[in-house]
């Protein structure tokens, strides 16, 4: 998820501190190397891979301004008609859809659609709430209706966010291999539907998920010197989005560039306003 902002931040970076004592299961091979990079599972040959180290801009709040000189757009996939990416396309961008697909959020068109029952506590923001990823039964057909809605308005990749509901106090007793299933159901949506899929934080995971996902998105791994976790998918030829919100872009931009990952600076609500390295 979004780290919030101010006093809410020490609270995720304890949580992270804490995530560290516990080992995911790991019950799926090594990711390839960069050499032998195998095929996404569940992709499709036409599904749009981001190349390493692109340029990108993510634009969750504001008026969407379409002119950042950059190859990749992120935002919202509620908020913007088919009409934006269109015009996204038109001039040369690609686009990803970004939805939550681990916490229930009220002021969405779908939010009526999700039973009591699966929701959990408030996840820090206004207004939502963790899912309980173990009711696919529910959850499947309400995600498959939402990224049905990003391929139908043209968008090329999923954005999921709220990955790591397990490693947060959600209100329900998940476990790790609760989250792996979930992370994989998303990822097989996303490709069943041509759409290639980003993996959000998650980052005690990304040994058991980088060959599921296309890309992945990070936040403040520079900060909480946790950007060692993303190696997976930079050592497989992945594209890494990355952005910091407190750090100079001195304090990360040159490990970025040495790495290959696409980071930049941003202020926390995601507007138009980018620094980028």
């Amino acid at each position: 998820m979004r780290r919030p902002p101010l006093l809410l931040v020490a609270a995720a970076a304890l949580t992270l501190l804490l995530a560290g004592c516990t080992d995911a299961p790991d019950d799926d091979p090594e990711p390839p190397s960069r050499s032998s990079a195998a095929p996404t599972p569940g992709a499709t040959g036409g599904v749009w891979r981001p190349r390493q180290g692109a340029a990108w801009q993510w634009q969750l709040s504001g008026r969407l301004d379409p002119r950042v000189d950059v190859p990749v757009y992120d935002i919202d996939g509620f908020d913007h008609p088919a009409s934006a990416v269109a015009d996204l396309h038109a001039r040369g961008r690609k686009v990803i859809c970004y939805l939550s697909t681990g916490a229930w959020e009220d002021f969405r068109p779908d939010a009526a659609k999700f039973p009591k029952a699966v929701l959990g506590k408030g996840n820090g923001w206004e207004g939502e709430r963790w899912l309980d990823i173990r009711r696919t039964d529910v959850l499947e057909p309400l995600m498959a209706a939402r990224i049905d809605m990003c391929r139908d308005k043209g968008f090329d990749a999923v954005e999921p966010d709220n990955m790591d509901g397990y490693d947060n106090d959600t209100g329900f007793p998940l476990t790790a291999d609760d989250q792996l299933r979930y992370n994989r159901l998303i990822a097989r949506l996303a490709h069943q539907r041509g759409l290639s899929v980003g993996l959000k934080n998650d980052l005690d995971q990304i040994p058991q998920l980088v060959r599921y996902f296309d890309f992945a998105v990070n936040e403040q791994c520079a900060q909480y010197d946790e950007c060692d976790a993303l190696a997976p998918f930079l050592d497989a030829g992945k594209a890494v989005f990355h952005v910091e919100y407190e750090l100079p872009t001195r304090a990360f931009c040159p490990s970025a560039e040495r790495t290959g990952m696409s980071s930049m600076l941003k202020k926390y609500d995601l507007g138009v306003w980018r620094r980028a390295c």
